[in-house]
């Protein structure tokens, strides 16, 4: 959906309610980067190398084959470390400044990467490290991986999510370890898929929406389907909010939404900065404004 094509009355009402909330707690996910050019755990981007992406961000995924999961962890990485914040972003971050009391949950993840599960270049053949076995050696690969963005001019990264293009089978060895045991095996710094999320964070939250009524709940590029996270919609709901999902999959969008709410179908990073502009104002570096995201 392209903002000529969201209802008047929606769009009318939407900013009416949002024009007079103040209390605002918004559940992102991996939908909000996808203008970042960064793939989405489930719909087309779900897929990596043959293998469904919500199989692999699992304890058990791990155990099974740690090589395989580092690497897909590390090319996620790595794409996080070329792209750059799309209009949605910088909404979000303006509506923090306007809004005292508006707190957002993110379930996306970036980190850095280790030289053995680097993404191959096609000028050079994929080779695993021989050196570098431990997790202390993980902040120096980012910087690294960061200059050799700038240094690596005409040299393109080959695709490995594509599973027709071969990649390195690391042994265990050259993957991170403990730096002080040198044995355990470190895992990616993730929650997965049937893990506790943190309690510090869990009890932060609970007390944001204990204290007092909330008066919207935005839901962006997320299925809100997994729990605990998923239940915040809920609770906010309980609270006298009223809910509005930003969602690329309307069939997914519309789970759980009564009359009261709102599902604008289509892009974050087009309907976000304009559905928000009556409370942020137009964000620095607009484009959403193009004709295919005006409204009529």
């Amino acid at each position: 959906m392209t903002l000529n094509k969201v209802p008047a009355k929606d769009r009318e009402s939407f900013t009416q309610h949002l024009q007079k909330s103040q209390r605002i707690l918004a559940l992102c996910g991996a939908g909000l980067s996808a203008s970042s050019g960064l793939p989405t755990f489930r719909g087309a981007g779900g897929i990596w190398r043959n293998h469904e992406a919500t199989s692999l961000a699992t304890p058990e995924a791990f155990e099974a084959d740690p090589a395989l999961v580092w690497q897909f962890y590390s090319y996620r990485r790595h794409m996080a470390l070329n792209a750059h914040p799309n209009p949605a972003h910088y909404a979000l971050a303006e509506l923090a400044r306007k809004r005292s009391e508006f707190v957002t949950l993110t379930q996306n993840v970036d980190d850095p990467i280790v030289p053995a599960l680097a993404i191959p270049k096609e000028s050079s053949e994929p080779l695993p490290s021989t050196t570098d076995s431990t997790g202390a050696e993980a902040s120096k690969s980012l910087a690294n991986a960061m200059k050799g963005t700038k240094a690596a001019k005409g040299k393109g990264d080959v695709d490995i999510s594509d599973a027709e293009v071969p990649i390195p089978r690391i042994p265990v060895e050259e993957l991170p370890h403990c730096p002080k045991c040198q044995k355990g095996l470190l895992r990616p710094g993730v929650v997965w898929f049937g893990e506790a999320l943190p309690t510090k964070t869990m009890n932060a939250v609970d007390e944001f929406v204990e204290e007092s009524n909330i008066d919207l709940m935005l839901v962006i590029g997320t299925s809100a389907q997994v729990f605990p996270a998923a239940r915040y919609v809920w609770e906010a709901r309980a609270r006298g909010a009223r809910v509005a999902v930003f969602n690329m999959d309307k069939q997914d969008g519309k789970k759980g939404l009564t009359k009261q709410d709102w599902l604008f179908h289509g892009d974050a990073g087009i309907l976000l900065p304009e559905l928000l502009k009556p409370v942020i104002g137009s964000i620095a570096g607009d484009t959403v404004g193009s004709s295919s995201s005006t409204v009529d």
